[in-house]
């Protein structure tokens, strides 16, 4: 892409900020120029936000309802998934799915509730209950 061509049309998601892309200047090399974002980016990162929101809000429904663990609900609102959550938990994949079942969580020993709630940004009190 060359300089001219890096978008600038405006995201509202980026509240104002300009993000950093490499391009190519006059002469080929490989520049940073800052953007302002495009409309279809904007476009996609309000869908993926509310589709992480709708999520939150079904996970706090099945908490509610002795379903789910309060991890489910912290892990979307906190715009993560199973892999990100797994990733800087450190635990792995198929364990962070176990702990997200309400009878798997309530086992979890306090040095377990203390990763999760250091990954999540939470104290353990604040990650064992709903907002």
């Amino acid at each position: 892409m060359d300089v001219d061509a890096v978008p600038q049309e405006g995201n509202a998601t980026l509240d104002g900020h300009r993000k950093l892309m490499y391009a190519r200047d006059a002469s080929g090399h490989t520049v940073t120029v800052g953007s302002r974002g495009w409309e279809a980016e904007e476009i996609v990162t309000t869908h993926a936000v509310e589709a992480l929101v709708a999520q939150a809000g079904e996970a706090r429904a099945r908490v509610l309802a002795g379903t789910a663990s309060p991890l489910e609900f912290w892990m979307y609102e906190r715009r993560m998934d199973v892999a990100l959550l797994s990733q800087t938990s450190g635990f792995w994949q198929w364990r962070v799915r176990r702990h997200l079942q309400a009878r798997h969580f309530a086992d979890l020993s306090p040095a377990q509730l203390a990763r999760y709630a250091d990954a999540l940004g939470l104290s353990v009190e604040g990650l064992k209950r709903l907002p």
